[in-house]
């Protein structure tokens, strides 16, 4: 089996050269970086393989899901892994997925520049039935837009799945409440920056302005 130690190595000094240019910073020493926009974060995830290798995973984390863990709750993309054989062959393929990255991290920031941009996509999107986040934030971004009507049909669905698990349960207790709220702008918006506060402590990001406006 080959080496990990140059993999890691390689992906990091690849990413310092197209993501830090960009505002992007590193999560420790791991193979995750952050593009921090206050109330919401693109992820990058230079993805390991079961042998020395990476593929990569780029997308955008709502950070209202108030949850203790990276997210893509909107993907930008996803690459499969290519194998560490030589350090010149790793070195070019972390090089073009480092600018691969960089390419998807920048799209996202010009799809989502602002709340009312992030409200327009989610709103926008299909109805899928088991898909409880999707209709979650859609129910969140539609209340901020002032749509309540959208908002608590969202929020609908998402009571309307069978909760099988812990999480789909307190998912579940938040869209009822913010259900109630629905047509109060201000206390969506007010919950909204309590879950993003909560959310950025418990991923150990520094306090920042929500921008919830």
């Amino acid at each position: 089996m080959a080496d990990r130690s140059p993999v890691l190595r390689i992906i990091t000094s690849a990413a310092r050269d197209s993501l830090e240019p960009l505002g992007l910073a590193q999560r420790g020493r791991s193979r995750l970086w952050i593009d921090d926009h206050g109330w919401w974060l693109g992820v990058v995830e230079f993805t390991p393989s079961r042998i020395a290798g990476s593929g990569l995973h780029v997308g955008a984390m709502w950070l209202w899901s108030d949850v203790d863990h990276l997210a893509f709750h909107v993907e930008a993309v996803r690459v499969g892994s290519e194998l560490f054989r030589t350090e010149d062959q790793f070195t070019r393929l972390a090089l073009d997925l480092s600018q691969q990255a960089a390419a998807h991290v920048t799209a996202l920031r010009e799809r989502f520049p602002s709340l009312s941009d992030a409200a327009r996509h989610l709103t926008s999107r299909p109805v899928r039935r088991g898909f409880l986040w999707d209709s979650f934030d859609s129910g969140i971004a539609a209340a901020l837009a002032r749509d309540p009507d959208m908002a608590r049909d969202h929020f609908q669905q998402v009571l309307r799945e069978v909760a099988m698990a812990p999480w789909m349960v307190d998912a579940q207790e938040k869209a009822r409440e913010l259900h109630a709220i629905a047509a109060d702008r201000d206390a969506v918006s007010d919950w909204v920056t309590r879950a993003v506060d909560s959310c950025r402590s418990k991923l150990g990001l520094v306090p920042a302005p929500c921008a919830i406006s």
